[in-house]
């Protein structure tokens, strides 16, 4: 699996076209990892960049591409035929991975304010995950998808699905950044041969504004990151991206400007992060979750860390305490 991908999580900013013409780019500069979502709504026009590139003599077996089964299809019928849709947009006999994007089937319009609610929304439930977990591990059996991972889990979820599952998890997407570490989190995974990739691996300076608060800290103006790239002559997003791969965590930063994705790619192969570099990074760490994910609560949820199993148990309807589902 390559070391570094490229996103195309931009449909708050940059349209389809926009965004494929990226992913273009990416492939051409040598990018071979590409993480795609059915919800982003650009997976047909992506999928035309790829046919291209196989055609134009990008081997198929050098390109990881990665799609996500979205909220609205937490059913298993749902879930195998958001993966078949998928193939279809994307052009591809198989995918090399395909995550289930959040753990709840709450979903909500495109542009929803951090007020707005699904209110059909509900708290965890391990069966139901359960149940379209395995309808995913019938296409891991049927070859056209290589891996199954998690996205947006906690520990105490993981714990669960490690225990249920016939196919375990390869892969968990989660926020990771310096300022936001989740070493818990992490080191779970790499004790459960579960490969981290790190999503807003910048600190996501691009989210969308209803994730955006007061108390959100910017990761390039760190004055540590800062020192380091001074140093270094690099930008700060070159730091981040250097702790990222050093660490061990894929990072899958997202980029249209070909000065951003040249750079980006360049961090891969720059010399590496010296042990007291490393170390100084490690001070970084704030607990700095960006994507907080309110629009995915429920009724009688009280706050956007019942989505997160902060005090390392599950909530249910009415929050921590409350019996899970």
């Amino acid at each position: 699996m390559p070391v570094i991908g490229t996103g195309t999580f931009g449909s708050d900013r940059y349209g389809p076209a926009e965004v494929s013409r990226a992913v273009a780019a990416a492939i051409d500069r040598g990018y071979r990892l590409i993480d795609c979502a059915s919800v982003y709504g650009n997976e047909p026009e992506i999928g035309e960049v790829l046919s291209e590139a196989i055609a134009g003599g990008v081997p198929r077996g050098e390109l990881f591409v990665m799609s996500k089964v979205w909220n609205d299809a937490h059913s298993p019928e749902a879930a195998i035929e958001s993966v078949r849709a998928s193939l279809r947009d994307l052009r591809l006999d198989y995918l090399d991975a395909v995550f289930i994007h959040w753990p709840f089937p709450n979903h909500h319009a495109p542009f929803a304010s951090t007020e707005d609610r699904d209110p059909h929304a509900r708290p965890y439930a391990h069966a139901a995950f359960m149940a379209v977990w395995r309808a995913l591990e019938s296409l891991v059996d049927e070859g056209v998808v290589r891996h199954l991972g998690t996205s947006n889990m906690t520990i105490p979820k993981l714990r669960l699905v490690l225990r249920d599952a016939r196919i375990a998890p390869s892969l968990n997407e989660m926020e990771l950044h310096p300022t936001f570490q989740q070493p818990e989190l992490f080191r779970f995974c790499l004790d459960h041969d579960i490969q981290p990739v790190g999503y807003s691996p910048l600190g996501s300076p691009s989210r969308p504004a209803r994730d955006r608060t007061e108390a959100d800290i910017s990761d390039i103006d760190d004055p540590v990151i800062r020192s380091i790239a001074e140093a270094r002559g690099v930008h700060p997003v070159s730091v981040c991206l250097q702790w990222a791969i050093s660490r061990g965590q894929i990072p899958i930063p997202f980029a249209v400007k070909p000065d951003q994705i040249r750079s980006n790619l360049d961090a891969a192969t720059a010399p590496p992060l010296t042990p007291e570099e490393i170390e100084a990074l490690r001070g970084v760490d704030r607990n700095n979750r960006l994507i907080k994910g309110q629009v995915f609560l429920w009724p009688g949820a009280g706050s956007y860390l019942d989505l997160w199993d902060v005090d390392g148990t599950i909530p249910g309807w009415q929050g921590y305490g409350s019996p899970a589902l």
